[in-house]
């Protein structure tokens, strides 16, 4: 049977027609298929396992109407939800994996990332991220008020908002060489990953062996998934046209 493939759906109440799109993508593709990645940033804001803001209580709901049909669904942190935690994997039947996770898909091996980590050039960003994922802050962050983790959350938002826009575009973009490492360490020729919303599919060599990389694109426009069967795998679009009300 075929797996799926999505990433950086950055649901949010404030985009409700991409909540809308998402539902019917669970309850119409995602239930013919044998299991669903989701390689992270599946919220645009994840505050901790007790944030039952909007959509999130929906969301958490078809997901566990969606394993409990026997569709295996698999996650990813992204940089936006990477406090996704136990309850929520409980709630919904969904397993976290870890980021950089081997699997197999058709006699194929292939690492999924959320794909961070790979854009090595963005320095000031790297060191972001490694002081919100340090165990002891997201512990300290994770004991406050909820309103208060969102207060917290915003300045730390609008700051990084303000210095993307000085970066040029290539440093936010991944890193060849760390690419090929990361691909080499893991013993794979496949990859697939999101973070950099530039969907493509980049050919290439590691030695004398063809490699490929698949970078998966958002939903800001049009919802859509990597679908991977027994023949290969391609590009399919969400239902978005009749989700809009």
């Amino acid at each position: 049977m075929a797996k799926l493939f999505i990433s950086d759906l950055h649901l949010s109440a404030t985009r409700p027609e991409m909540v809308k799109a998402f539902l019917a993508f669970l309850e119409q593709q995602a239930t013919r298929v044998e299991a669903l990645f989701i390689l992270g940033d599946l919220f645009d804001q994840w505050l901790g396992d007790d944030d039952e803001t909007d959509p999130h209580p929906v969301v958490v709901a078809s997901l566990a109407r969606l394993t409990a049909s026997g569709v295996a669904v698999s996650l990813l942190h992204g940089n936006h939800d990477f406090l996704l935690g136990k309850q929520f994997a409980a709630r919904t039947g969904c397993e976290l994996l870890p980021d950089a996770t081997v699997i197999e898909v058709h006699g194929t091996s292939v690492l999924i990332m959320h794909g961070d980590t790979l854009c090595t050039d963005d320095i000031a960003y790297q060191a972001l991220r490694a002081q919100v994922r340090d165990g002891a802050n997201q512990a300290r962050f994770l004991a406050l008020p909820l309103p208060m983790r969102a207060a917290e959350a915003d300045s730390l938002r609008a700051a990084s908002q303000q210095q993307s826009r000085l970066k040029k575009q290539t440093i936010m973009d991944t890193n060849p060489s760390a690419v090929e490492r990361t691909m080499r360490e893991h013993g794979v020729m496949h990859l697939i990953h999101g973070h950099t919303h530039r969907p493509a599919i980049h050919s290439f060599y590691i030695g004398d062996q063809q490699a490929t990389r698949i970078v998966l694109g958002d939903w800001y426009r049009q919802p859509h998934a990597l679908v991977w069967n027994e023949t290969g795998y391609r590009v399919i679009d969400a239902p978005l046209q009749n989700t809009v009300s």
